[in-house]
Formats: structure tokens, sequence, C-alpha cells
């Protein structure tokens, strides 16, 4: 009986596709529990908040810190709750592009799509950049409390990087099969280490903090003119915290019941790790010890400095930091799966240079071999910039928030003026077509039924690929999960006004004065991509993306049932 409900949700998911245009044609190895794994370990989100600790700190306090992973945790929740709907309305492994194209005003579709595309693809880039320098830099910081000789240099931190990026190209070209159980041990893992961490801290740490000095505390180490414009500056930590909730959006075509299991494993990841992460922050102000010496520790990551202060073996305290290594590492390999799925869903509508190249899928093993080798080669290159300056590739890091949140926004803005408007119908809605334009010197095409419609010629104009057509316009339906009636349209204009101050707040460098090295050049970084991207449209792209492509295979099936 399982196989056989297994057979129809997997007939249900492939009719799904088609209906958004797509033939099936990666494997669907991820059921809700290896998806929900997937989920809570790329957030991972108390060792994040170990990594990153020092942002929130050292703007806001402990005070600032605490408040402010409460208010990021929550606001967070409405913005994937958002990306939870559209995921639901349309689980492709394309995701934002996909959803703007379909909730855009026509006359914007294509250009809005085509730039949404581009910066969602970079954003995901250079989270396997940021991702993996992480887990890099960390082999260095351990070296550090292990042998305070040794200096650390830039230049060794990025070939430790690259040496955690083969890891994950391992494991996700020659081994993808293992990829759900993998997950589902690391989610285990996970667990475990955020209570093995969490006891031996508050077990060995020789004097812990005092309830003032954690929850009554604020600091503005940036010199800001106001403690508020530090807590914004600084809020920013906590928002880092939880970017990439998406991940599992970009998993749609290789997950059993997306539509449903895609929203489950985003929020209940989230409510997980948001707790987990809450009680690792708590945990960690109440362990700091020393402010000046866990700030200028020169392992680069105050936790590290934390767990050999609070921790009198050394071999404990290294054993501490080789959980969060292994675990940090273990996200990135899930990253890098993502990421590929993003470029190779972009790169098979010809939104990408060397499309062909990009969006091919390897027959061995229903994996985009050529996909993941891009986004790890460039995130390679993107690591040299840290050899550099620490300080440029902090600029890198911030397209993660720039980037993810800009590319959220707009399909969330476009979903609120549909459902305002009340143009999303209700699940399960049938839908029947307007009469097709028959204004053509060529026969028409026959009507496509179901929940597309094929907007331009008959015959594949010689830009397109052989065995596709143009264009996918899925009709707007409501998904089996969504957030009905006022309370979904009251909780989708705070989403949008939260991003909208996270985008605002990104920008801003994170002290004072303000110089050319600590200068915040996301807006720069950012803005670049969004110019290159447009630039390139006009160049070429133009010519090549004309939206999301509804796959030949499919267009022919729905011709035939048409004729039939």
């Amino acid at each position: 009986m399982a196989n056989g409900m297994q057979s129809t949700l997997g007939q249900t998911d492939d009719a799904t596709l088609a209906l958004l245009g797509k033939k099936q044609v990666l494997k669907r190895r991820f059921s809700f529990t290896s998806l929900f794994a997937f989920a809570v370990c790329e957030l991972i989100t108390w060792e994040t908040v170990l990594a990153l600790f020092a942002q929130a700190f050292s703007n806001g306090g402990p005070a600032g810190a605490i408040y402010g992973f409460i208010i990021a945790w929550l606001s967070t929740m409405s913005v994937y709750t958002v990306i939870s709907e559209l995921a639901s309305l349309a689980p492709i492994a394309g995701g934002q592009y996909y959803w703007v194209y379909m909730l855009a005003p026509p006359k914007y579709k294509t250009v809005c799509s085509y730039a949404i595309g581009w910066l969602t693809c970079l954003a995901w880039i250079a989270t396997v950049a940021t991702e993996t320098l992480f887990a890099g830099t960390m082999i260095q910081g351990a070296m550090i409390i292990d042998n305070p000789d040794y200096a650390g240099p830039k230049w060794q931190g990025t070939l430790l990087t690259w040496v955690v990026i083969l890891g994950c190209i391992f494991i996700n070209v020659l081994i993808p099969q293992w990829l759900p159980r993998f997950e589902v041990f690391i989610l285990v893992f996970h667990i475990a280490g955020f209570f093995a961490i969490l006891v031996t801290l508050l077990v060995m740490t020789p004097s812990l903090g005092t309830n003032a000095s954690v929850w009554l505390t604020v600091l503005n180490e940036g010199g800001w003119p106001t403690q508020g414009i530090s807590f914004c500056v600084g809020f920013l930590g906590n928002v880092a915290t939880f970017v990439g909730a998406d991940a599992s959006v970009h998993m749609a075509e290789e997950v059993a019941n997306a539509a449903l299991n895609i929203p489950r494993a985003i929020l209940s990841a989230m409510l997980i790790n948001g707790a987990v992460g809450f009680a690792m922050l708590v945990t960690v102000l109440y362990c700091l010890g020393d402010i000046e010496t866990v700030l200028s520790t020169a392992t680069g990551f105050p936790f590290i400095q934390v767990f050999a202060d609070s921790v009198p073996n050394l071999a404990g305290a290294t054993v501490m930091v080789a959980v969060v290594l292994t675990l940090t590492w273990a996200c990135a390999i899930g990253i890098t799966t993502t990421a590929s799925r993003m470029t190779w869903s972009f790169a098979r509508d010809k939104g990408l240079p060397f499309s062909n190249f990009i969006g091919h899928v390897n027959s061995r093993n229903a994996i985009p071999v050529n996909a993941v080798l891009v986004v790890t080669g460039i995130a390679a290159l993107l690591t040299l910039i840290y050899i550099g300056s620490s300080t440029a590739f902090n600029d890198v890091i911030s397209l993660t928030i720039t980037g993810f949140y800009g590319s959220y926004f707009l399909p969330a803005a476009f979903l609120l003026y549909r459902r305002i408007k009340g143009e999303v119908l209700p699940h399960g809605t049938a839908v029947e077509h307007p009469p097709t334009d028959h204004t053509r010197t060529s026969p028409p095409p026959p009507e496509v039924p179901g929940d597309l419609k094929v907007d331009h010629k008959y015959n594949s104009p010689p830009s397109l690929r052989a065995g596709e057509v143009e264009v996918a316009n899925a009709r707007l339906i409501w998904g089996p999960w969504h957030v009905p009636g006022i309370l979904g349209i009251a909780n989708n204009v705070y989403a949008c006004c939260y991003m909208i101050f996270v985008i605002f707040w990104s920008v801003w460098p994170p002290a004072t004065p303000v110089t050319v090295s600590t200068m915040n050049y996301s807006v720069v970084v950012t803005g670049g991509v969004l110019i290159l991207s447009t630039i390139w449209y006009f160049i070429r792209g133009k010519r090549e993306y004309k939206g999301p492509l509804i796959d030949e295979d499919v267009a022919a099936i729905m011709r035939i049932g048409s004729v039939s």
C-alpha cells in the first residue's frame, strides 16, 4: 500500500509540474522527513548564531542581540509564510523568478522575472562561498587555539575553503542518492550537538554572567549617534541567521507531494531552529566572560574563544569547535545542492549565458552536474577575494541579505496586489481559458487544456533549444497550503514592510566613522548584479529569455489531449 501511495503521489507531482510547463527530469529522492531534515540543516540556526555572534553583539549588546533575535525570528516567519504560499501555488525549482513571471503585470513579466532570476542565482552562489569560507576558516580557528603561534594566513584559509568545496562537489555529484539519508543523519547530529555544547558550556564555564548583564545591557561599539541606530545596524546579524530558508523551494522537483511538504518543511524548520538558536544565544551570553578578549580573538570567531575560555580542557574545546565545523560543512553541502538547482532551473529557461551547458542534466544520476560545477567554481573564485581583503569579501556576504530579500520582496509584493484584487482563485478551481487569438498568418495551435496556455507560435522559434516552446503562463490558483482571507493579507503586508526595512538597513556600514575599508558596499554589489543582468538582457538575453518555457514533451501531450 505504501508503494501504491508513493506511486500516486509521484503521478500527482508530475502532473502538477506539467501544469507549470515542465517535464519531470530530476528524481524525487526526498520524502517529507528528509526534506524537513534538509530544511533544518540549511538554516543551522544555533551554529549560525555562534558564527555571526559579533555583529548583533557589537551593535546592540546582549540585550539588543536577544530582543533582536526574537523580532527577526517572528518577522522572518511572516516572510517565509508568504514564500510557502507561493511554493504551494507553484512548486517548481525556479522559485522566485517563476513566481514573478506568473504574478507581474504583462508588460513587466519578462524583465522582472529575468532580473530576479539573476539576483537569486548570485545570492545562492554567494551563500555557497560564504558558508564554505566559514567552514574553512573555522578549521584555522581550531588550529589557532591548539597552536597559538600559528598566524592563520588568509591564503591558507582560502585553500581550506576549497577543500570544503571539493567535499560539497563529491557528495552532490558522485553520491547524490545518499543525500536524503545524509540530511536525516545531520539532523540528528544537529540536535545532539546542540544539547552537548549547551550543557557543556553551562556546566564548565567558571563564572556565569548576571541576569542584568545579559537581558538589560546594551552596547554601541559602532559609535552611532543613537542606540536605536546601533540596534538597527546590529539587527542584520540576527536577520542573516535566518537567511536561506527557501532552500527547500528549489528542491521542489525532487520532493514527493511538493505543494504540501515544502511549506510544512520550511515553517516547521523555522520553529525548531528559532527555538534552539535562541537557547544557544542566551547560553553564550551567560558564558561570555571578558568581552574584549572575546571580540578581539585571533581565531576570527568569538564563539571559539568562548569555548576555549569556558572549557579548561583544550582538547574538549577543540571537539566542540569540530562539532560546529562539521555541521557548517554539512550545511554547505546542502546549500550547494540548492544553488545548483536554482541555477540549473534558470538556465533551462535560457536566462543565463551558456544555458545549454548549465541546463544539462546527467542521464546516469538525474543530477544537473554542470550546474553543480559552475556554482562551486564561481564560489571558489569569489573566495579569492578574501585573500586580498576580508572587508571586500564581506560585501560578497552582504549579497546574501540584499539579494535574498530583494528576490523575496518582488513576488511577495505582486502576490499581495493579486490577492487584494481577488485574482487568486480558490484551491481546486477548474479553469476555462478565454478564446485564443486567431489573428495569425499561420494556422492557430489547438487550445491547451488545464492551467496553461502556449502564448506564442505553434512551432518553436529558432532561438529556442530543440524540445522547447514558449511560454509557461500558469493561472493563479491557490495551492493546498495558504493563509486565507484577511489574515493572509495582513501577514503579506507585514512581510513586505519588514523586507523593505531589512533591505534599507542592510546597506549600512557596521561602524563610524566610515572609511574606505569599513564602508558597506552591498548596495554597489547588488546594484552591480542588477546592472550587469540588465546589460546582458539587452545584449543577448532579450532575444533568448522569453520567460519560463513549456517543455515540448508537455506541450505535445496537451495538444494530443486537445485534439482527442
